[in-house]
């Protein structure tokens, strides 16, 4: 009852005209940039992280994250189905049927069966929220420094594992986040860290200048070397048909249970530290294939291969705001961004928010609730809309990126040595999704990094430098032992394969644009 009294005075911290704005935006700019090939909703949070600092509106200002974050990931859907090109790697599980159901003159449903799933699934993940955040923030509060240590460790290292095609470049990409995290003064002696003699790193890097750069920067210049290898032709919709929502009784009577599926699915492992929605999108896909009773249809457009990743995409959005609201960790690239954003607000996500800022808090959960309504309500009636901002020249497109996120890093520091080196970073970034490292760990190794330094020596503090804190408390053993198992992970597929006496199993991986 607790959690539906908080719930309710959250509906009215949202219910404002302003905070209403902000949602609608967000819903709206995510859409937008779901809709567009290569731009995902960490690249759009960065873009806008140093324009929303200057807004002095912490509430306001993340639900209109919060609003990006769950509107791309419906807005993948649309390129995955029209152009089989998909926004964001979660969306790429949808694109295997979506765009065949397409070419079959059944884009209108493909496109409802996403909107409706991801409503379906969105809201329901909410309402799983709004029951687990308040026990998880009272169970977060018996972690001690040692816990917070070994829950850092276990996040990145799974994210490093199951992100791109090797582990070896997945562990160089963190070390090179870990690296940019530690420049500055160490807090504890004083002493400068990898400044290079240069003054203005004395008090580190800037959290926006290193995401600006590696999402807004890296990630348009590489799109930008690879215009040519996108498709440029976009499949025409067809003319509306007979049924609700353009659903004849048949889709809806196929839809409903891999909307469920998908959304049980997509839930708990948008709250694990495993690299995003792409896992669970693909394990729907796998699942409704099996379960099927048209076989024949899939691979030629079966509409349930849209129906449950779509459900699962959007039902581990909420799963994501688990650890990262009540534990302060963030289990993706997108969800790192909004870590960062509740920093410039001084702002620290875990237990104490629940009890400092239960507005804040709750506000932005009933602000899902609310962006869920936005989204079905933009995405039907305007789907023609964004079939239209296909059109738009793409050269124009990402040149406009690059100058506003210069002009972005500009404004929020006011020095040019930091826009030197958010180009710097932007290219570094650029030539690492050319070498397949992947960009995710980066982040995960910038924004975590600094926190499990602190904790690892407030641990060593308490203990009276005795190492053994770490294998003596249960909870940061079990957590260390998993961050080992998770190196071995990627593995299982192959490692299974061979028991069986089959050989053609390949490494779990998956993207890192979420």
């Amino acid at each position: 009852m607790n959690s539906v009294m908080d719930l309710l005075a959250g509906f009215g911290t949202v219910l404002t005209p302003q905070n209403l704005l902000y949602a609608a935006v967000g819903v709206t700019i995510g859409t937008l940039v779901g809709v567009l090939p290569g731009i995902g909703p960490a690249l759009t949070i960065a873009l806008l992280l140093p324009v929303a600092l200057r807004l002095d509106d912490p509430t306001g200002t993340l639900i209109m994250f919060a609003g990006i974050y769950a509107g791309a990931m419906y807005g993948g859907s649309t390129t995955s189905i029209l152009l089989n090109t998909p926004g964001e790697s979660a969306s790429v599980a949808t694109s295997i049927e979506g765009y065949q159901m397409a070419r079959r003159g059944r884009a209108r449903a493909a496109l409802a069966t996403a909107a409706i799933g991801s409503f379906v699934a969105g809201t329901i993940s909410t309402v799983l929220l709004t029951f687990v955040a308040a026990p998880m923030a009272s169970l977060a509060v018996t972690f001690r420094a040692s816990d917070y240590f070994a829950l850092a460790v276990l996040a990145m290292v799974t994210v490093t594992a199951m992100v791109g095609s090797s582990i070896v470049r997945g562990l160089m990409s963190l070390a090179f986040g870990l690296f940019l995290g530690l420049i500055g003064i160490d807090s504890l002696t004083g002493q400068a860290r990898f400044t290079f003699g240069v003054p203005e790193l004395l008090d580190g890097i800037d959290v926006v200048t290193i995401i600006v750069g590696l999402f807004a920067i890296g990630e348009t210049l590489y799109i930008a070397s690879r215009l040519r290898d996108l498709p440029a032709t976009v499949t025409p919709l067809e003319p509306p048909g007979r049924g609700f929502a353009w659903l004849s009784r048949s889709d809806w009577a196929r839809s409903w249970r891999p909307w469920l599926r998908g959304t049980a699915l997509g839930f708990p492992f948008g709250a694990l530290p495993s690299g995003g929605a792409e896992i669970p999108t693909f394990l729907s896909y796998t699942v409704e294939k099996r379960r099927s009773k048209h076989q024949q249809e899939w691979g030629n457009g079966a509409i349930e291969g849209v129906a449950g990743p779509e459900a699962a995409n959007n039902a581990s959005f909420s799963g994501v705001l688990v650890p990262l609201l009540t534990l302060g960790i963030p289990t993706s690239a997108t969800a790192a961004v909004m870590l960062a954003a509740f920093g410039y607000f001084d702002l620290s996500p875990g237990p104490q928010l629940f009890e400092k800022s239960p507005d804040l808090v709750w506000g932005l959960i009933a602000s899902l609730f609310v962006g869920n309504v936005l989204l079905l309500a933009l995405n039907l009636p305007m789907i023609r809309i964004w079939v239209k901002v296909l059109q738009i020249p793409q050269p124009l497109l990402y040149t406009g990126i690059v100058v506003f996120a210069i002009l972005g890093v500009y404004a929020v520091s006011g020095s040019v040595v930091d826009v030197f080196i958010a180009l710097a970073i932007g290219v570094i970034a650029m030539f690492m999704r050319h070498l397949e490292f992947p960009v995710a760990p980066v982040i995960l190794g910038v924004i975590l990094g600094p926190m499990m330094e602190i904790q690892f020596r407030r641990a060593l503090l308490l203990s009276d430098n005795d190492l053994t804190i770490f294998v003596r408390r249960p909870l940061t053993l079990i957590l260390l032992l998993l961050a080992v198992a998770a190196l071995g992970l990627p593995h299982l597929p192959r490692l299974i394969a061979r028991v069986r006496g089959r050989g053609d199993a390949r490494r779990l991986a998956f993207g890192d644009e979420d």
